[in-house]
């Protein structure tokens, strides 16, 4: 194998440590370094669904990168149980979209066509008696729904630690510090700079998340990527445990095989503010009352805010940022951070150990954003 510190990787969530991974699995050792703990941003917080037929880029540029990845996930919970013993908990779900009013209609619609249409996947339509009969807890305002098959749930904080611990295992290094800049020769980085010491770097992965526009000044390049705050409240419902995921009028509730369900999510341009807000978690609360008015009655038992990287095209970073050959940026998944990450890991790996790569990644290369007053659709 190479050099402990032959790669260095920047950030500690589910991009960095799928990179690692990835790595490894080449025959490449790298160093994670991370300024908190592993998974304590954005990664850890994450609802953990993965839909790669939906959300912004898909259908569209992201659509194949999505797929790409979500297939990946197939075996990636076997493999890294296997190596880890950590279980995260990777399942098929089925989820049910509502419309609480006629507006809401056409979008129930366009899942059912999406979904209907795609192999390994289901979908049917159901009215409002087939769904409360399915589940008689949703309120009286549902009036239509479509019912798919195909998706995957599973625990975001649980997946980016086994996928460190993966990494471990295959000689990667997990280290705590904070970077405080870069040395540069030419078009190269040769160390990372710490608060306490600094580390020899032959080739450099920038996986920063919302914190990418940090390495602007160390590399004198434009990295676009700002954070949309989203908030999720966890409660414990009275009654059987819910068997699907519900989303509509603005909320998506999660059940967990703990018995917990996780009420979501907003979108909120707030910068680097990270402190959960009691008017968020009043208008969550408020969402997912309507869809199922006995969750009034639930008990709180969490409520998180995190990070999610946006570009201004919504779509992501991958790919050596122009005028280096040794630095490899993976950030700026947006709200698809779990479901892309083997995708990333994958496409970064490919990068280093052989120059290029066969995962759908061409589109999104650091140097198509060229006016630095681009600013990130609000």
């Amino acid at each position: 194998m190479t050099d402990a510190n032959d790669v260095v990787i920047i950030g500690g969530g589910a991009a960095g440590c799928a990179a690692a991974y990835y790595l490894g699995l080449a025959g490449i050792r790298s160093t994670i370094i991370e300024g908190d703990a592993l998974a304590s941003q954005a990664s850890g917080f994450a609802a953990g669904g993965l839909n790669p037929l939906q959300g912004s880029g898909i259908p569209g540029p992201l659509a194949a990168l999505a797929m790409e990845s979500f297939k990946m996930h197939r075996t990636l919970a076997e493999d890294l149980r296997e190596a880890t013993g950590i279980d995260y908990e990777s399942r098929v779900v089925t989820q049910v979209k509502l419309a609480v009013d006629e507006s809401e209609i056409p979008d129930l619609e366009e899942t059912f066509q999406i979904f209907a249409g795609a192999p390994g996947f289901e979908a049917r339509r159901m009215d409002a008696a087939e769904l409360h009969s399915l589940e008689p807890r949703l309120g009286p305002s549902v009036i239509s729904g479509v019912y798919t098959k195909g998706n995957v749930g599973l625990d975001s904080y649980k997946y980016t630690l086994a996928l460190a611990a993966g990494a471990e295992k295959l000689g990667a290094t997990v280290r705590s510090g904070i970077v405080r800049g870069l040395e540069r020769s030419g078009g190269r980085v040769t160390k990372v700079l710490l608060e306490e010491g600094e580390i020899p770097c032959g080739t450099l992965v920038l996986a920063m998340g919302p914190w990418s526009r940090m390495a602007e000044p160390w590399l004198d390049a434009y990295i676009p990527v700002d954070p949309l705050k989203g908030e999720i409240l966890r409660v414990e419902p009275s009654g059987p445990p819910l068997a699907h995921d519900f989303s509509g009028g603005g909320s998506s509730l999660y059940p967990k095989p703990d018995g917990l369900v996780w009420c979501g999510t907003t979108e909120e341009w707030r910068g680097f503010d990270r402190q959960p807000l009691e008017s968020t978690r009043q208008t969550l609360m408020e969402r997912a009352v309507r869809l199922m008015p006995s969750l009034a009655q639930a008990r709180l038992t969490l409520h998180t805010a995190c990070l999610r990287p946006v570009t201004p095209d919504w779509l992501p970073i991958i790919g050596k940022p122009p005028g280096y050959d040794n630095v490899v940026l993976a950030t700026g998944a947006g709200k698809k951070g779990i479901l892309l990450s083997p995708g990333f890991g994958k496409a970064v790996a490919d990068m280093i150990s052989s120059g290029e790569t066969q995962m759908p990644v061409s589109d999104f290369k650091p140097g198509r954003f060229s006016q630095p007053s681009d600013k990130a659709s609000r």
